[in-house]
């Protein structure tokens, strides 16, 4: 397998995805404005940056600050492949700005990090921008991975600030029910609930063991078993219920069910009537 790059662009956030692979040689010595948050899933990656040779194994997260120059290259035969996101500086300034009693800017301490909870944010993320996920589910992983990445100290004074738990929980779950043909983004779910986004999540899963975007697939996906029993298109349910198309629809579908959505429509749809 020889070298290989695959770039997307989030249209909401501005977030540029990258997945690539490397033998040998990757780049010369270069910066971006933006951050950079990826994480190796192959292999053994080398890059200076920061006077220092970093090396960056399988499972670990890397990061750079806007303008710092790095290179790269493989040291080991096999080559290196990873995922990167390309973050706004400006853009992650907002999502940032209020939260906390002085103004906050992300700093990287280490370009190197072995958080695995890190790293699966990261990759989780990815997926979910790569895929056209629901803009909850992007919302989610994208504020549960700032939240990791910001200093930990800041967030104790906001723990105890959670009150009333039990009732927010109720609250969100209803606007879920709510919102099952509406493409709901994190800030406006946080709007309604009148709740802090950055603890929608911990609070709603506090209360029903899962995340309200976990939540409102599973709704989806319930409806959708409904509509397709009614003989209703695919392709039209799974327009309806914001996935991004019939085969993504199918993905979560099998995923959930063990069935394709023709297994499950057909058997469905053509039910046997009893004998006396």
């Amino acid at each position: 397998m020889g070298n290989w790059v695959n770039i997307q662009r989030d249209a909401d956030t501005g977030i540029e995805l990258v997945h690539a692979h490397f033998k040998g040689f990757a780049y010369d010595p270069h910066f971006h404005s933006s951050y950079l948050i990826g994480v190796t899933e192959l292999g053994n990656q080398q890059f200076h940056c920061r006077r220092k040779l970093v090396n960056s194994h399988q499972g670990q997260v890397f990061m750079l600050e806007p303008e710092e120059v790095h290179d790269g290259y493989a040291p080991e035969p096999l080559g290196f492949t990873y995922k990167m996101l390309h973050i706004d500086q400006d853009w992650l300034k907002q999502k940032y700005q209020g939260l906390f009693t002085q103004p906050f800017e992300l700093e990287v301490a280490s370009t190197l990090n072995s958080d695995p909870l890190v790293a699966q944010l990261v990759d989780a993320s990815y997926r979910a921008m790569s895929n056209q996920e629901p803009q909850l589910m992007k919302d989610s992983y994208l504020d549960l991975l700032l939240e990791r990445l910001a200093h930990q100290n800041l967030w104790s004074a906001r723990e105890n600030s959670i009150c009333a738990l039990p009732d927010i929980a109720l609250k969100i779950k209803e606007i879920l029910h709510e919102n099952l043909y509406t493409d709901l983004d994190l800030n406006t779910l946080a709007q309604l609930a009148g709740a802090d986004r950055f603890f929608i999540n911990r609070v709603f899963k506090q209360a029903f063991n899962c995340a309200p975007h976990q939540y409102l697939i599973r709704l989806r996906l319930d409806q959708a078993k409904i509509l397709l029993k009614a003989g209703i298109p695919a392709s039209m349910v799974a327009n309806s219920l914001c996935f991004a198309d019939q085969s993504h629809l199918g993905r979560w579908f099998k995923r959930c069910y063990g069935l394709t959505l023709r297994q499950y429509q057909s058997a469905c749809t053509n039910v046997l009537s009893s004998s006396r």
